[in-house]
């Protein structure tokens, strides 16, 4: 995904640090997707980043503007099916963390 321009911090970074299971994939993909696209939907939600490699090693983080929102989003139906759906099938791991970015910058080659 492309890096996203983000709000002048405060603000909150979920970062979600996950290993596939090879196993079964099923599913995986529109599942991500439509979790993605109500996460947008969600008051409070302002972007998100994700990257696997070919071991199936993930960091997703999604920003948000509040611990608030956060737990508006945790609560989504389709979200608690989601996440049962990756204990059981998905993931042979994961981590969550919740951060508060105080300060951040960005820097990009050649922008004018």
């Amino acid at each position: 995904m492309t890096a996203q321009k983000l709000p002048e911090p405060p603000y909150y970074a979920v970062i979600f640090v996950n290993q596939r299971s090879k196993e079964d994939a099923e599913g995986y993909g529109i599942t991500a997707e439509r979790m993605v696209e109500l996460a947008q939907k969600e008051e409070g939600y302002l972007g998100i980043e994700s990257v696997r490699d070919d071991s199936g090693k993930g960091i997703t983080v999604s920003y948000w503007q509040s611990l608030d929102s956060i737990q508006q989003w945790k609560n989504n139906v389709e979200h608690i099916q989601a996440r049962k759906q990756g204990k059981d099938k998905w993931y042979n791991d994961y981590q969550l963390q919740i951060a508060k970015v105080e300060h951040g910058y960005r820097w990009i080659k050649n922008e004018r």
